[in-house]
């Protein structure tokens, strides 16, 4: 036979599982590799590298054309940097103690306000356009459902009236209200912040935002446009107010029983 002349005692369904077994081999180390080239190499929550690397090494650099002219960007070079030096402390030595802050962990960027260092520039849809946008500045969108909050009073975690919602910023392409903009002051000088409308709760008669309090509203992170925000705003925005479930009074990071 031709099989038989030709590989000899040769089996070739062993040699096809073998192949298999190889090539799903370099597949699982080709994807994870893949996959470590964003939050590598591996760090301690203080920021110091941390001394288990894995089983996988990591990856030489890729560099990436972005669209819409914002560049190229390699990683994980480094050139974005994590952050460094925060405000926190080990509560003992040993490994996988848990860490407490130092200072106000809201305006520190720990805990439950941690923040990553995004690009601090806006996102952009498919045709490079900011994706989001406040509402007075599109002429083209009107609330058609549900309550509008604008001219409604904002209501803190504490009970006490901190502002009113003057504008609301919209998610362009998914036509969504992502943040309302409270004026801080009762003359509307244009003292304003941004609450994240998943941190908002939009009734009748106000607008209430029990994530933190009154006195807490000043020192929300701030935009450098009043048209636009960028990624690494939205990251510190969302931070400030997911640290205030827990640290905007210290009875919310006590146990419940």
């Amino acid at each position: 036979m031709v099989g038989n002349e030709f590989f000899g005692n040769f089996d070739l369904a062993s040699i096809a599982i073998w192949l298999f077994w190889l090539f799903f081999a370099l597949l699982v180390y080709y994807l994870q590799t893949e996959n470590m080239r964003e939050g590598y190499p591996l760090e301690r929550e203080d920021g110091k590298e941390s001394a288990s690397i894995g089983l996988f090494p990591t990856p030489k650099d890729k560099t990436f054309r972005l669209p819409h002219g914002r560049g190229d960007i390699s990683v994980p070079s480094g050139q974005n940097p994590e952050r460094t030096k925060l405000a926190i402390e080990a509560t003992s030595r040993s490994a996988g103690s848990s860490y407490v802050p130092t200072g106000d962990p809201m305006i520190d960027g720990v805990g439950p306000a941690s923040w990553a260092p995004r690009r601090d520039v806006t996102e952009l849809d498919g045709h490079g356009h900011n994706k989001i946008q406040p509402m007075s500045a599109l002429p083209d969108f009107a609330v058609s459902a549900g309550r509008d909050p604008r001219g409604k009073a904002v209501v803190a975690g504490d009970g006490e009236v901190i502002g009113r919602i003057i504008d609301m910023w919209i998610d362009v392409p998914e036509q969504m209200v992502r943040y309302l903009t409270v004026d801080l002051n009762p003359e509307g000088k244009g003292n304003t912040r941004l609450i994240p409308m998943n941190f908002c709760r939009i009734q009748s008669d106000r607008v209430t935002a029990r994530a933190i309090y009154s006195g807490q509203f000043a020192d929300v992170p701030g935009i450098k446009k009043p048209d636009q925000i960028t990624l690494l705003e939205e990251e510190k925005i969302m931070a400030y107010f997911g640290g205030g479930t827990m640290y905007a009074d210290s009875k919310r990071s006590e146990p419940v029983i």
